[in-house]
């Protein structure tokens, strides 16, 4: 049975601040932020919103624009990092607001969790409901899975720069209009570690940085390995001599802490894709230098980070591969209209792949191509750590939902925010009652109850 994406919708809020205005501020060169990293606005919730307000709002948008009732959905997963609380799960938060507009007990029928594994926990509730419908146990309902999430970091942190926030949800079925996942193909990686964490009462997460993008990389390229591995004994994808995985794959959505992040992630995997064929030879002639290899026969992370030696020519190795020819071909090709939005929108955890998904298929139409038949790639990572690797067709009635899609329009009303606002906003210090918006026929927080005896108990209405 076919299952996959039918729909996807996305909720941004309507506050940013400018990656120019927030270089200045803090004593840094706006190039870095701009081209170093790929930022150029960063989106910011207003003191009335939350993870849940945000996943609520893409799920109305797109059972409004599909006309769905209740009845027609029979799973609601939520995914994020963001949670608020270490028990109710917050797909429940969701039903709740949902049924202000559809009617008390409208979703009662309807099943879930809360997912938690950092930024790749959307993508494995993305693989349960799509089996959920391969198994026959959908009946004919759809399931939304919602990946939702604000990516806030501490003031004056390297990471803050890298801030975001935003929530996209996609409607599942049976008979996918915009793509079909491939079968028994999905592959995983997991390890233990502690690249990035948030430890229970922190509102921002402790991260290692340098470590956790090396560790993104290699654990996708793990992951990748197996992929390969099914996809081969699968009869899927037929390798011809001198052929790579990557070729089999019309385009590549990776995970983007910053849109540059995808840029770097592709490099590494292609080199490991592109070492033991003919064209390599090639290329080495073209850099003009040897490819470095570390001291440490291991490669462990510990050893390729301490390798100063390394880390230095293996960078200099990097920005010399990406400005050959043939790894500008595939950039262009299979990853760029991915990293659009993430310039427009900044990091959000969970759904940042999922918007890069959503950004790929609109600039890819806007190009005039035909993307029938193409197949996506999808390099999703979780910090703790896992990654996972998978790919699907897109639909002949592609068309149908990509035609409409305008970044730009649904970002039009938003507001750019002072250094003095968001410094407000970022250190908590107004009230739900205080937005700096006045929003309309939207979900928004109300209170937030700090008593004793209801600590954490969260209200929330729809605004007519």
């Amino acid at each position: 049975m076919a299952a996959g994406i039918d729909d996807i919708a996305i909720y941004i809020p309507r506050l940013y601040i400018d990656a120019s205005d927030f270089a200045k501020a803090r004593g840094l060169d706006p190039e870095k932020l701009q081209k170093g990293l790929g930022v150029s606005q960063m989106a910011i919730v207003d003191t009335n919103q939350d993870p849940a307000c945000l996943a609520a709002n893409a799920c109305l948008q797109i059972m409004k624009k599909n006309k769905l009732s209740p009845e027609d959905i029979g799973r609601l997963y939520v995914s994020t990092e963001s949670s608020f609380d270490e028990s109710k799960a917050m797909n429940s938060y969701v039903i709740g607001m949902l049924e202000q507009v559809y009617g008390q007990g409208a979703f009662e029928h309807c099943g879930g969790v809360e997912t938690k594994f950092a930024c790749v926990s959307g993508s494995y509730a993305l693989y349960d409901n799509t089996n959920w419908i391969r198994a026959g146990e959908a009946e004919g309902k759809q399931a939304l899975v919602v990946v939702s999430d604000i990516a806030k970091y501490d003031m004056g942190s390297s990471g803050e720069m890298t801030q975001g926030a935003g929530a996209v949800v996609m409607l599942l079925n049976d008979e996918p209009r915009l793509l079909a996942f491939d079968p028994k193909v999905t592959a995983t990686s997991i390890k233990d570690e502690y690249d990035f964490y948030r430890p229970f009462g922190k509102e921002t997460p402790i991260v290692h940085g340098q470590y956790s993008n090396l560790l993104y990389m290699i654990q996708v390229r793990k992951a990748l390995e197996t992929y390969k591995k099914k996809a081969l004994s699968s009869g899927l994808i037929k390798l011809e001599p001198g052929e790579t995985i990557l070729d089999h794959m019309d385009y590549l959505n990776m995970h983007l802490p910053y849109s540059n992040m995808g840029k770097k992630a592709l490099a590494y995997l292609v080199r490991h894709e592109w070492r033991q064929l003919p064209r390599w030879k090639k290329i080495i002639q073209e850099i003009g230098i040897p490819e470095p290899i570390p001291k440490d026969p291991r490669g462990t992370i510990e050893s390729v980070l301490g390798d100063g030696e390394f880390m230095a020519k293996d960078h200099e190795f990097t920005k010399l591969f990406t400005k050959t020819k043939e790894f500008q071909e595939v950039y262009e090709s299979k990853l760029a209209s991915s990293l659009v939005a993430s310039k427009m929108i900044g990091n959000l955890y969970t759904a940042s792949l999922y918007l890069g998904f959503r950004s790929c298929l609109e600039f890819e139409y806007q190009k005039g191509i035909d993307l029938n038949g193409k197949r996506v790639g999808f390099g999703s990572y979780g910090s703790g750590s896992s990654a996972m690797v998978f790919s699907g067709l897109i639909q002949p009635q592609y068309e149908e939902i990509v035609k409409d899609m305008n970044l730009e329009a649904e970002l039009a009303p938003r507001r750019k925010l002072t250094l003095e606002e968001y410094e407000i906003l970022h250190e908590n210090k107004l009230s739900p009652e205080e937005s700096m918006l006045n929003t309309k026929r939207e979900f928004i927080l109300v209170d937030v109850n700090t008593t004793t005896e209801s600590r954490g108990e969260r209200r929330y209405i729809f605004n007519e």
